[in-house]
């Protein structure tokens, strides 16, 4: 199970995600009615800390091709979109723009999960939200149980530590936002906490399959 901490804003988040190893970092760029909304400067800034073992992702709402070009320009190593995209859009994105994609699909209901047979060919990465953008909301995990494609599956929407070990079967990789907050500020002693529940059941998982 691959990590992902989202919605970050300060320095010592992000350092502390880079220093605790975690897969993937996430900064809202073009959201303005998010809380963890950062503006350009901002993300320039913290892109330029040293990343180490992780990747930078850019995550942009519904972008015009203008704001994914001044975005594509930092130092990010994938642009999440949230929007309405299929295989064709994305090639496009990729092969404009030189970044590699995780491409998003926000669930209401079940019939949503097949959304990622129209992207699975350009995506990098699908991932599976919920349908509240800052809000973290609940959905049906278990949904995307019988989902087969060689691209690596993400799950988000209020997943927390309690939710780890029904999700380590379902998702290569989590992405956890509101969990890690207090006052919607990033409480760095719950990145931690939750960094620490991930490696848990890494290295159990890893005990159970030692070949794997």
């Amino acid at each position: 199970m691959k990590l992902k901490v989202c919605g970050l804003s300060k320095t010592v988040e992000v350092e502390a995600c880079v220093e605790n190893k975690v897969n993937y970092c996430g900064f809202i760029l073009n959201y303005p009615k998010s809380h963890r909304f950062i503006s350009a400067d901002k993300a320039k800034a913290l892109t330029n800390i040293e990343k180490k073992e992780t990747k930078y992702v850019g995550v942009l709402v519904s972008p015009t091709d203008k704001e994914i070009e001044a975005f594509s320009k930092l130092n990010f190593d994938f642009l999440q979109l949230y929007g309405d995209y299929n295989n064709k859009s994305l090639a496009y994105i990729k092969k404009k723009f030189n970044k590699k994609i995780i491409a998003s699909i926000q669930v209401k209901k079940k019939s949503d999960i097949e959304i990622y047979k129209k992207i699975e060919k350009e995506a990098d990465i699908i991932l599976w939200d919920s349908s509240g953008y800052a809000e973290s909301l609940d959905w049906n995990y278990q949904w995307i149980k019988n989902v087969s494609t060689n691209v690596e599956k993400m799950i988000a929407g209020n997943i927390t530590t309690e939710k780890l070990n029904d999700l380590r079967n379902l998702a290569d990789i989590v992405d956890v936002s509101g969990a890690l907050e207090t006052n919607k500020v990033k409480d760095i002693n719950k990145i931690k906490n939750f960094i620490s529940e991930v490696k848990r059941i890494n290295y159990e998982n890893k005990e159970k399959n030692p070949f794997n």
